[in-house]
């Protein structure tokens, strides 16, 4: 798969659902069975604004997502690409 860019257009897949919790949240695929854990506020905060986002980078934006922490950002939304939680919007 190709890697997650800020310019990437990402969307929750349809099949997830997701469930806030102090520390974060519980992402849960009902396809896959899988269950990831957001551990950081901040992530759930991009994943949440990845729908009315035009770009990745717009929801990291949105989020206060600092310069420094981006690189990881992307890191964490690739992963939850691969798992199918996230998927590539048309």
């Amino acid at each position: 798969m190709a890697a997650i860019t800020p310019d990437s257009v990402l969307t929750v897949s349809e099949r997830v659902s997701i469930r806030p919790e102090p520390f974060g949240a519980l992402l849960y695929h009902f396809g896959t069975r899988r269950l990831s854990f957001v551990k950081s506020p901040v992530l759930l905060a991009v994943i949440t604004d990845l729908d009315g986002a035009r770009c990745v980078a717009d929801a990291m934006t949105a989020a206060g997502v600092s310069d420094d922490a981006q690189p990881a950002m992307l890191r964490a939304l690739s992963t939850l690409r691969d798992s199918q939680m996230l998927e590539e919007a048309a």
